[in-house]
């Protein structure tokens, strides 16, 4: 297993970006799953199938446009995502901003996209091992509606535990948690075994401060993200004028959001093992 902590807190800050750089062929994986972002971005018609699945869960019952989508999560990245990060980076004496480039140099992808609808499965993948996650529900989700997603997830998270993962120097050199891989590959394995069983896996800091807990009942899954979404101006301009004039997370958000639909049991199918296949 490796020692995620002897890492990330002894060793110097140019090791760990070396590290996280990787050699050649992790950065022409990297540049892959940088470039199936940008082509989701330029053709969203080539995600139709991942929304559709989404819909068939339960997760996904709104239809947020563009427009929606993009004030969304702009939303979910200056109400919820960068200051709880900070907040959480700070109590453990850790650089957010180096934190961040270490996350950037380890997989450009996997800050391109933060709704994760455009996103390659091994960049949703990497992003939850390589992030201590306010609640990994959200991906969990995600991961459900991408052929063999849940299970290249479980493996993964395995390879990372006994030190064989391709990543496992890189995502070794961010983690600041050494026991977050074990915890979320039990929270995986219930996930898979059945959803609503599964309980949300809260960070410290969001568990322990009311105001995060409040916004994670918003961002923290799938439902009631695209419910905020799609609650927002349709319209660039109308949505430029509301981000200017909002500075603070709107407190009806949580009471106002449609109810989260009772996501639908994954077939037996989704337990077997598959070839593995982006999605």
């Amino acid at each position: 297993m490796i020692d995620a902590t002897l890492a990330r807190f002894n060793e110097r800050p140019l090791t760990l970006i070396r590290r996280t750089i990787g050699d050649r062929k992790a950065i022409r994986k990297k540049a892959e799953r940088a470039g199936y972002a940008i082509a989701n971005y330029a053709f969203p018609s080539r995600i139709q199938d991942r929304l559709r699945r989404l819909e068939d869960l339960g997760y996904v019952g709104e239809d947020p446009n563009r427009t929606q989508l993009i004030f969304g999560a702009l939303d979910m990245f200056r109400f919820f995502i960068i200051p709880c990060a900070a907040d959480y980076y700070e109590s453990k004496g850790i650089s957010f901003g180096f934190h961040a480039l270490l996350r950037f140099l380890d997989d450009p992808a996997s800050m391109m996209d933060p709704t994760g609808f455009m996103s390659h499965r091994d960049a949703i993948v990497g992003h939850l091992m390589q992030v201590t996650h306010a609640d990994p529900i959200y991906d969990l989700q995600l991961l459900a509606a991408i052929p063999d997603g849940l299970e290249s997830l479980e493996s993964q998270i395995v390879q990372m535990l006994d030190g064989t993962h391709p990543r496992a120097a890189s995502i070794g050199a961010i983690i600041e948690d050494p026991d977050y891989h074990a915890r979320l590959l039990e929270q995986v394995r219930t996930f898979r075994a059945d959803p609503l069983l599964c309980k949300p896996l809260l960070r410290e800091n969001v568990r322990n401060n009311p105001h995060f807990a409040e916004i994670a009942e918003t961002f923290g899954g799938l439902p009631s993200a695209i419910a905020y979404f799609a609650s927002l101006p349709d319209k660039p301009r109308a949505a430029l004028r509301r981000l200017l004039e909002t500075h603070e997370f709107p407190k009806q958000a949580c009471s106002s959001s449609s109810p989260s639909p009772a996501p639908h049991q994954p077939s037996a199918a989704n337990h077997e093992h598959t070839p593995s296949q982006a999605a």
